[in-house]
């Protein structure tokens, strides 16, 4: 009877735990953990405090809607912020949290790898020698599900938040909350976006700008989308022919005389028989001579690493995902999509389309234990939510997306807003060739492109997992920063 009661009494105790435990693991509305510490940047110590902490998106009666968990580093032997620069950092997915470039980029920790970006046991971080910091204070913001940010109004629909310019509006307004309570209206300021978050980003400097009369001094996209631009038909399908050359190159399958040359020299060469030769061609259809169809589909060959019966069979028209499956099939071997550097293993030799993505697969196991320790031993972050790398954020409405042109507009209103752009040549989940696209398509008549620049990178979507990439893609950011802070009392006229 004792034993029995006991269990009972056992058993009572654990359900209330777990209950409590159960009502408890949900995001604190507000919160922060602040810590201060130092980093090395090119030879000079930067000394920084790190806020982790979150913070509300309110509803149009003040309430509560969902509570972003954010990580801002200020540098601290800056006492006047007032010409500081100020970064806002995003990632994509949509439905990624903003792990990658913090942990890896332009954040002062940066992930255990190897030089070329491959994970390495033990997982942890280490010091950033090439933050932006040193220039730039800079927050990184996790959006609705993803990393610790989470709904806290259940009753609030999901679509309120998911989709491109449900995005948009509410992080404009998160945005608008935060840099008034840091105090950083006079600050130049940058958007950064990575992959979806160029989308985002490319959205918010206009909302930004329109909306909440918040101007910028430049936006970074970073391995862009295509950002609602048309590209549809012939297009889409020639302007992948750069990317499999760059590819094919990286694995040595190119003719003996195009592959003795360097991969500055073949490029250029590419995208004008691209635009020149094989659009048009495309465009053509069944009308297409048949000898002129020979003829492209042996300078594609030459130029892909894939025979010309393939590219024949194929229309001339070679999806990525048979691309990735078949460059390197006779090898028993496929290739990353989004670093096409790395190589994959299936479970067999033939079909249309590998069965994962060798790149993503190998970052997914390094990030994921790292940000943990990082989150509890650095920034001192205590919480029991899962951090999100990739959360639930579906259905997506991706409908209107009309954010290239929305960053036009806004370069077009705001003389002081520059664009960089930086690719991957080896990325093929966004092109390089795709990304300069855009920035032709965004100023049909060329009166922005003394203020658009563009950077390739011998890598992929994450061009900074690269160490040689890592110093130069930040140096740039660097770069463009101090560029586009106008002299003072420079008036932004045309």
């Amino acid at each position: 009877m004792i034993k029995r009661y006991l269990l009972s009494a056992a058993l009572l105790v654990g359900s209330m735990a777990f209950a409590w435990a159960q009502e408890t693991r949900q995001i604190a509305v507000e919160s922060a953990s602040v810590t201060n510490n130092e980093v090395t940047i090119n030879g000079k110590r930067v000394p920084y405090k790190a806020t982790a902490g979150t913070m509300p998106v309110w509803d149009e009666d003040g309430k509560p809607m969902a509570s972003l968990f954010y990580t801002y580093y200020e540098r601290t032997d800056v006492s006047d912020k007032t010409s500081r620069p100020l970064v806002i950092s995003f990632n994509g997915g949509p439905g990624s949290a903003s792990i990658w470039m913090h942990l890896a980029y332009t954040g002062p920790y940066k992930l255990n790898i190897d030089d070329e970006g491959y994970p390495l046991q033990p997982y942890g971080y280490s010091k950033n020698p090439h933050s932006i910091l040193d220039v730039a204070d800079i927050v990184f913001v996790d959006p609705v599900n993803t990393g610790y940010s989470r709904i806290v109004n259940k009753e609030v629909s999901r679509s309120t938040f998911f989709g491109v310019n449900a995005d948009i509006r509410y992080l404009a307004d998160w945005i608008n909350t935060f840099v008034s309570r840091q105090n950083r209206w006079s600050s130049p300021k940058y958007l950064i976006g990575e992959s979806y978050g160029t989308t985002r980003v490319a959205g918010l400097v206009s909302q930004l700008q329109n909306s909440h009369w918040m101007y910028f001094n430049g936006v970074i996209l970073v391995s862009p989308t295509g950002l609602g631009l048309d590209r549809n038909g012939p297009v889409a399908a020639a302007n992948y022919l750069p990317y499999y050359a760059a590819t094919a190159w990286y694995h040595g399958v190119l003719p003996a005389d195009l592959q003795s040359k360097d991969l500055d020299q073949i490029l250029p060469e590419v995208e004008k028989y691209t635009l020149d030769e094989v659009l048009p061609a495309i465009a053509r259809g069944g009308s297409l001579d048949a000898a002129k169809r020979k003829e492209i589909a042996s300078k594609m060959a030459y130029y892909s690493g894939l025979s010309e019966r393939v590219i024949l069979e194929h229309n001339l028209a070679v999806p990525t995902s048979f691309f990735w499956k078949e460059l390197l099939r006779d090898q028993g071997l496929t290739i990353g999509r989004l670093d096409s550097r790395y190589r994959g293993i299936d479970k067999s030799d033939a079909g249309d389309r590998y069965d994962f993505d060798p790149a993503l697969t190998s970052w997914n196991h390094a990030f994921a234990p790292a940000f943990n320790l990082y989150a509890k031993n650095v920034l001192k972050y205590e919480t029991d939510l899962t951090y999100n790398l990739f959360g639930p954020v579906n259905p997506w409405d991706r409908s209107n997306d009309n954010t290239g042109e929305q960053l036009a507009n806004a370069m077009r209103q705001n003389p002081y807003l520059h664009v960089m752009t930086q690719s991957g040549y080896f990325d093929g989940g966004t092109d390089y060739f795709n990304a300069k696209y855009n920035m032709w398509q965004m100023d049909p008549n060329g009166k922005l492109q003394d203020r658009m620049s563009f950077k390739g990178y011998r890598s992929g979507h994450m061009m900074y997992l690269r160490a040689e990439d890592l110093k130069t893609s930040n140096d740039d950011i660097r770069e463009f920063i101090m560029k586009t802070i106008p002299a003072k009392d420079q008036p932004a006229k045309y």
